[in-house]
């Protein structure tokens, strides 16, 4: 009978490293549940692995590739918040009016166009038939569910309130579709404006003023500071057109590279939070989405260790990560979770005291989502106020550009003039 090894949580989050046998992975599985261990991993051991490679290796590779052309093959990226969001919503409607899961799945994925989701979602099916539950077979397909969705699914299941689940699931990814988009949408006009602004003055620098310098060359006209200025950034322009794509490309590069490092995420995740205004945005932001994570998770079911490790990996920033860690290892160690995230200085003071109200009362979930209600709205009204704000800045400096431009190209005109005269 094979041996499995696999690592676990008890009640009070002390992690468990134990072997198990039985015949399949499933079975081995349930026995640790049974155990009333909460499992995070778990695999056959190593040695029993190696025995049976050589006898098996071709039936897997006859099988995998079998398993390919069903699936559909390779696909590239992953699949879209917005299409996993629709998805969610449809299933949790199929599920709402009675219909099994695997007919519910048949159906999207009929209908789904070939990609990444559709064939996520034919190997969901597929190993769904072969005895899998519906939370192990999404594990299997990173590209289309996180660790979020995953988990949600896994305490719907074990509280035999999927399709609940389903719903909530919906609703937040919903929730975090709309806050993105109002983000996005409100930097759209800012963008567009700063890039036909860009693209106006390069064409001036780049083909206007060299003709101007020709002119002035040719009259031998004494040229004031101000011009003399502008013919340099003209000429640097001219000489070296290829910097300006290829400086942003590389910066953006260079901070890709910085962030792979937890150090440099950290370092950078920093410096973003401490921009006036974009800070406040981006703090805010984040902790709608903390909040409004770890409140669907409790509502859901899945243990607060357990949804502090998933709101931490969806955190997206590098300060806020390494504070849930520590609040995760208070947490263990039997603290309540206010007391970690006071110290950790990462919120205001009406978080905490919410959290704290929400544990005494046991409505931990209802706080965290009045939370991140509140900070969606703050956030709202941080952007409006941004856009607001970036609107007479953009036009004072194009002005200023502008003048500039016009004030220096003007004076040795009006001089050549004041001569010929």
């Amino acid at each position: 009978m094979p041996t499995f090894v696999y690592e676990a949580m008890d009640n009070t989050g002390l992690e468990i490293k134990e072997s198990i046998d039985a015949p399949t992975k499933k079975d081995a599985e349930a026995k640790v549940r049974e155990k009333g261990f909460f499992v995070t991993d778990i695999r056959e051991s190593k040695s029993r692995k190696k025995k049976s490679a050589s006898k098996d290796g071709e039936k897997k590779s006859s099988k995998n590739a079998r398993a390919k052309k069903k699936k559909g093959g390779f696909t590239i990226g992953r699949v879209s918040p917005k299409q996993l969001t629709t998805f969610t919503r449809q299933l949790s409607t199929l599920q709402d009016a009675g219909l099994p899961i695997l007919r519910s799945l048949r159906i999207l994925e009929g209908q789904s166009k070939p990609g990444v989701m559709k064939n996520s979602l034919m190997g969901v099916i597929e190993d769904i038939e072969g005895g899998m539950t519906l939370s192990e077979s999404m594990a299997k397909q990173p590209k289309a569910f996180d660790g979020l969705y995953v988990n949600m699914v896994k305490a719907g299941e074990a509280g035999g309130a999927l399709e609940i689940i389903l719903q909530r699931l919906a609703d937040f990814k919903e929730r975090s579709q709309s806050l993105k988009k109002r983000v996005q949408g409100a930097m759209i006009y800012p963008v567009a404006v700063v890039t036909v602004a860009v693209a106006i003055v390069g064409f001036i620098m780049y083909y206007i003023i060299p003709k101007f310098k020709k002119i002035f060359e040719d009259f031998g006209t004494p040229l004031p500071a101000i011009t003399e200025t502008l013919i340099a950034c003209s000429s640097f322009t001219v000489k070296y057109f290829y910097l300006f794509p290829a400086v942003p490309f590389a910066i953006w590069l260079i901070l890709k590279i910085i962030r792979k490092n937890r150090t440099g995420k950290y370092v950078t995740d920093w410096i973003l939070l401490h921009i006036p205004v974009l800070g406040k945005i981006v703090e805010k932001a984040t902790v709608a989405r903390i909040c409004r994570t770890l409140g669907t998770l409790i509502a859901s079911g899945v243990p607060i260790l357990e949804a502090i490790i998933i709101a931490r990996d969806t955190a997206g920033n590098g300060v806020f990560a390494r504070a849930f860690d520590n609040i995760y290892a208070a947490i263990r160690e039997g603290e309540s979770m206010a007391v970690p995230l006071k110290e950790a200085r990462i919120v205001d003071d009406i978080v905490v005291n919410m959290v704290d109200v929400g544990e005494e009362t046991g409505a931990l979930d209802t706080m965290m989502y009045k939370v991140a209600d509140v900070y969606d709205e703050e956030v709202k009204v941080l952007v409006d106020g941004l856009i607001k704000l970036l609107e007479p800045i953009m036009v004072v400096v194009l002005g200023l550009v502008v003048g500039f431009i016009v004030i220096a190209l003007f004076m040795p005109l009006i001089d050549l003039l004041n001569d010929l005269s």
